[in-house]
């Protein structure tokens, strides 16, 4: 796999603090499933109910925190941790909250600029918060829309969640095997937003895929999609598909097709 490499193309963005909004995002998780049936059962997860994304999403909040804590300098041996899971499971949403505290405590402890091993582009401490945040982001709009709400996304963190997907997903392959199928004989895939003016090029060779991030606004894509910054980032996810009635697509098909069967993760 390659990837472009690393240009600053988010001059310009409104930052976006992702301890606070770990803290943020937990709670309006946590807000959706309090009152809620946890066996409900979550269409963006396939076989999963609202206890199973809560219990993934606290769990990943606290093994992401064991790591800091730890500064770990090489690829982890074990994803062992002690959850302190609840015995009964309308117990899970004080749970959830809990574990954004074990997270705010190890983010406290860490300073973001400390050289980390991490699965992606960014070898730093602050690569696990961001990385933690679009997790509960993700599984926060889950839960909603399993529970017939529509998710509100941030703008400026969509923004930034779709720079974090876009820059990893070339790392991805040990845990998304189907990312290394994203190749091609120089093709081209764009994504704009409606509601600003982003734009992010992959571009996808022979030999692997990754953003373009000198040219996105001005290079003709063999395929482009267009929409709301939230509404990318659920298609990022596998949570929209590219034909949904808020998102415009035009140019190959079959190119946007294979993207979206083999990007997700």
């Amino acid at each position: 796999m390659t990837t472009s490499d690393h240009t600053d193309h988010t001059s310009g963005r409104t930052p976006v603090d992702h301890r606070r909004a770990v803290a943020a995002e937990t709670a309006r998780f946590v807000a959706a499933v309090k009152d809620a049936d946890l066996t409900t059962e979550v269409p963006g997860c396939p076989g999963w109910t609202l206890a199973d994304l809560v219990k993934h999403t606290g769990s990943v909040q606290r093994w992401f925190s064991v790591l800091l804590r730890t500064r770990i300098q090489e690829p982890p041996r074990t994803r062992e941790v002690d959850l302190r899971l609840p015995d009964q499971e309308d117990g899970y949403p004080d749970w959830l909250s809990e574990s954004a505290t074990v997270a705010a405590d190890a983010f406290a402890a860490t300073d973001p600029d400390l050289p980390m091993w991490a699965w992606g582009a960014d070898q730093h401490a602050r690569f696990w918060a961001r990385r933690m945040l679009f997790e509960t982001l993700v599984h926060r709009a889950d839960a909603e829309r399993a529970l017939g709400l529509r998710p509100v996304i941030d703008r400026p963190v969509a923004v930034d969640g779709i720079d974090e997907f876009l820059e990893n997903l070339p790392f991805a392959t040990s845990f998304a095997p189907n990312v290394a199928n994203l190749r091609g004989p120089d093709r081209a895939i764009c994504f704009r937003t409606t509601d600003g003016d982003e734009a992010w090029l992959v571009r996808l060779r022979p030999d692997g895929f990754g953003l373009d991030t000198a040219h996105p606004a001005t290079v003709t894509a063999d395929a482009t999609v267009r929409g709301a910054a939230a509404d990318l980032l659920l298609l990022a996810y596998g949570r929209l598909p590219h034909t949904a009635e808020n998102l415009a697509h035009e140019g190959d098909e079959q190119l946007l097709a294979h993207w979206v069967a083999n990007s997700a993760f």
